[in-house]
């Protein structure tokens, strides 16, 4: 019995280590992507967050924010990385690239369209909307860090 016992701790403890690391491979990515050459003429200021339940019983995290185009090209569309650090300022979760909206109406709810329905001249200015379905429980509240990997420009 007391051998039985000992072989069960132990598959028991290797099940959990696997898990663990299985867990955190997945949810703490490395930055891999390099940001695009023209996110520095796309300043984005104004960053706020909200959440909402949605119909499954969940909740949804919006990220709000303005860019700006200082640039000289009109951008038709952006692909944008954004890291949710842990208290350690690890990254915690890093979800695969999206591609940035425009809040097209506010009332009677907030609406977005792609960027290329309406696309940012130069010396325009947006307000954006990120949308995630679910963000990790080890992330420790601050604004994450939104990069600009991609901009498709004219």
């Amino acid at each position: 019995m007391a051998i039985a016992a000992v072989v069960v701790i132990v598959v028991l403890a290797v099940v959990v280590i696997a898990l663990e690391r299985h867990k955190s491979t997945a949810t703490v990515a490395p930055i891999a992507a390099a940001a695009d050459a023209y996110a520095d003429s796309l300043p984005i200021t104004g960053v706020a967050m909200s959440e909402s339940a949605n119909l499954a019983g969940g909740k949804v995290t919006y990220l709000d924010g303005h860019i700006a185009n200082k640039g000289n090209r009109t951008v038709t569309g952006i692909t944008v990385q954004v890291l949710f650090r842990n208290s350690a300022q690890e990254v915690a979760q890093n979800d695969p690239p999206q591609q940035m909206k425009f809040i097209r109406t506010r009332d009677p709810y907030i609406d977005v369209e792609p960027i290329s329905a309406a696309p940012l001249k130069p010396g325009d200015e947006r307000d954006f909307r990120l949308v995630f379905d679910a963000v990790t429980q080890d992330w420790d509240g601050a604004y994450p860090q939104v990069r600009i990997l991609h901009v498709q420009a004219q």
